[in-house]
């Protein structure tokens, strides 16, 4: 990744795609989409812009160049129109060049494919949360789902992406996303030897000793369909280290070179990279300051105390909100002087609602701030409020006025939350961050930080943040603006379409002795 960077706003990163798609198309994909299609009460189709971190991330991308979006169909809105427009069409989004075309699965397939084999079974592996009473047992129903869904909707991905190049003169750039569809790299370097393509993976990417948890014929296929594309992007050097030792211990007749992070297999050489996602920094700051966030803020003030704790989750294991909880608890048990006068504002967003083991943590997070709720509540103060609903401008409205923000995953990829609530607080709050969150990587000279299953040390790290003077307080979130707004949602793109140029201008790079 290039070292040297000045932000100027979006001027630089137009003109490259500019340079970088003459004469080449861009196409996506991913498995939710940038918009979706709901059919209301009267049976009409209403769009409405996706949600979940990769979208976010990678809309931003139609703003400044055309491009196609390959995704899943998510819902019976999402089929309806695959059905009438029966390939890709333009999204009406007045801001973005967008094209979309929907990849079909039966309900059953897709099942497979998402609630069984990608949901829980990659992400707990990838998220280090197989021995976690949530996680699943290599059965074979997860057998099945890889054979009968996660491969074939990984073949229609690569099929429907083929289909769309198959007229296009040059080769096209082709950029994947994410653990669902790893194989589909793979399938189109079968039929398209020439394509650029790039896979960037948003979670983390665990240590071989991990992987081996995984049958050897599925860890196997999914590395040798990484390593036929030309660029893999992970969120931190701790990932793409990890990766490369996965690569020399599972493949036979790889060549890793450790200081150019190349991987060359079966006569390819793949460039290992880390791009750290960001966020939009222009556009949260105005966000901060509109009304819609003034209203929200006025509405969540009665929540707040003298001090207070926010966090901001989906609900899932891997946030660790339960061990999140307990730590504060033990604040107050342990710091009696805090009650009446620190309040915790938990914002959740429901996920994965139809997945048991999701079912399950989220009951035991309402167990859980009800005990502590019923253990100090006093008068009409009680320590914990939640929000248990999709609501994101609520959510940045709260992290306007956090004292303390509390970020606590087991491990995540990036964590943008750790990097939206220092350019939108209003308080010159402190950032508590897991040292497992790929955030930290960038962030941890300014944040405290802690081990996500330490409550000790979590509990002494809720105690130091509400206790810090305000001086160090404004230092360290000064220091922390300054160094998202350095790698904003545009670096990450910019990084990118540089490496991606890369291997038009200089397509062919030495090869390992």
């Amino acid at each position: 990744m290039a070292s040297s960077y000045k932000n100027d706003g979006n001027s630089g990163l137009v003109s490259l795609c500019q340079q970088l798609l003459t004469g080449r198309r861009l196409i996506l994909a991913s498995n939710r989409g940038p918009v979706e299609y709901r059919v209301d009460k009267d049976k009409n189709l209403r769009l409405s812009r996706g949600s979940g971190g990769v979208v976010t991330a990678l809309s931003a991308v139609s703003k400044y160049v055309e491009l196609t979006w390959i995704a899943s169909t998510m819902g019976e809105g999402d089929r309806k129109v695959a059905a009438e427009q029966n390939g890709k069409f333009l999204v009406q989004l007045p801001d973005q060049h967008l094209y979309l075309r929907f990849v079909p699965s039966t309900r059953n397939v897709y099942h497979k494919y998402y609630n069984i084999f990608c949901n829980p079974t990659l992400w707990f592996l990838q998220h280090y949360m197989w021995n976690s009473p949530y996680s699943p047992n290599i059965d074979s129903n997860i057998h099945d789902a890889w054979e009968n869904g996660y491969i074939p909707v990984n073949q229609a991905f690569a099929n429907a992406i083929i289909d769309d190049a198959a007229d296009d003169s040059t080769p096209p750039i082709i950029m994947l996303n994410d653990y669902h569809l790893y194989l589909a790299g793979g399938f189109i370097r079968q039929q398209l030897p020439s394509a650029i393509i790039q896979h960037f993976i948003h979670i983390p990417w665990p240590a071989p000793s991990y992987w081996q948890l995984f049958p050897n014929t599925m860890r196997k296929s999914i590395l040798q369909s990484l390593c036929s594309v030309d660029i893999v992007g992970l969120q931190t050097l701790r990932d793409v280290h990890q990766f490369l030792d996965c690569c020399e211990a599972f493949l036979n007749g790889v060549r890793i070179d450790y200081e150019k992070h190349t991987v060359f297999h079966r006569g390819h050489l793949t460039r290992i990279m880390h791009y750290p996602v960001s966020v939009d920094v222009a556009a949260l700051t105005r966000l901060a300051h509109s009304p819609r966030i003034q209203e929200y803020k006025e509405k969540l003030r009665p929540y707040f105390g003298e001090k207070t704790i926010v966090r901001v989750d989906r609900s899932e294991p891997s946030k660790n909100i339960l061990r999140g909880l307990r730590s504060f608890d033990r604040l107050l048990e342990q710091y009696p002087e805090f009650r009446r006068r620190v309040n915790m504002v938990c914002f959740i967003v429901p996920s994965r609602s139809g997945i048991k083991q999701y079912q399950k943590y989220t009951q035991e997070i309402f167990d859980s701030i009800d005990t502590i709720n019923s253990k100090y509540k006093s008068g009409e103060w009680q320590p914990i409020k939640v929000f248990f609903e999709n609501n994101y401008i609520q959510a940045i409205a709260g992290m306007s006025m956090y004292d303390v923000l509390f970020v606590n995953p087991v491990i995540d990829g990036m964590n943008l939350v750790a990097k939206e609530g220092p350019i939108v607080n209003q308080k010159n709050g402190v950032l508590i961050l897991s040292e497992a969150a790929g955030a930290c990587e960038q962030l941890k000279r300014n944040v405290i930080p802690i081990s996500p299953a330490d409550i000790l040390g979590t509990t002494q790290a809720l105690y130091d943040a509400l206790t810090m003077d305000e001086a160090e307080k404004e230092k360290r979130i000064e220091s922390l603006r300054s160094t998202i707004s350095s790698y904003d949602i545009t670096r990450w793109l910019t990084e990118q379409f540089k490496d991606l140029q890369s291997l038009i201008t200089q397509p062919s790079l030495p090869q390992l002795v």
